[in-house]
């Protein structure tokens, strides 16, 4: 007699697939940056290059790198760094965040699309009163996550398998990176503009003091937050 396969049993043979499908890309992804060639190309000097022949499509360019590189687990603070150094403190700070905010939204579809059904299936009771507390708190939740710099990559990936509504996740993500994003592009192109212009004496300047200032400050930002939740 020939065996009948229930639609509930076609969904978890795919959602099986699909799982082990997103674990081979992030071991894949991570394998790549780490221990290939393609790491060399995430220099200043290389990327400045790659930038340079690309003219006035420089920027989207970079945007495309980065929603790339999000993609394959490079971190993030040095994707940051490399469009501060790129393009300096204002431009960069635009251009990452673009490129940050469409690399975390693909990386949410890639977690959600492959990875979410079995998530779903494989938690407990316990696992799914927290599942559905972020799905009820999801702005708030990404937004607190994303302040106390929770990595930034694993979270994108990781915020896919659970029940978050996408728009919870867009909201959270982009207020809770704003700040910490503009902090590292500020202190980084501060550097930036100081070393290219050769001008030293400007390494004791207010816009120095206000750069270290505020990257001090961001790094203090999960204990503050923590210490208000306690009281």
């Amino acid at each position: 007699m020939k065996e009948e396969h229930t639609p509930a049993t076609k969904m978890s043979q795919g959602a099986i697939f699909k799982a082990v499908f997103l674990v081979i890309f992030i071991l894949t992804s991570i394998y790549l940056v780490r221990y290939t060639p393609l790491k060399e190309f995430l220099t200043v000097e290389k990327m400045r290059q790659i930038l340079d022949s690309a003219g006035g499509w420089a920027p989207l360019l970079f945007v495309l790198i980065y929603i790339l590189g999000v993609c394959l687990f490079v971190p993030g603070s040095a994707l940051t760094s490399l469009g501060a150094v790129i393009f300096g403190v204002y431009w960069g700070f635009v251009y990452v965040m673009v490129g940050a905010m469409l690399g975390a939204v693909a990386a949410f579809f890639i977690g959600r699309y492959l990875g979410r059904e079995f998530a779903a299936s494989i938690i407990g009771d316990r696992l799914k009163k927290y599942d559905q507390a972020i799905e009820r708190n999801g702005f708030s939740t990404v937004l607190y996550l994303r302040l106390i710099y929770f990595p930034y990559t694993a979270m994108n990936f990781g915020m896919g398998l659970t029940r978050v509504h996408f728009w919870d996740f867009v909201w959270g993500t982009l207020l809770g990176m704003l700040a910490g994003t503009f902090v590292i592009t500020f202190f980084v192109g501060t550097i930036r503009d100081i070393w290219t212009g050769g001008d030293w004496s400007q390494l004791l300047s207010g816009k120095v003091f206000l750069s270290i200032g505020l990257f001090i400050f961001s790094l203090l930002i999960p204990k503050i937050i923590n210490k208000f939740k306690k009281e």
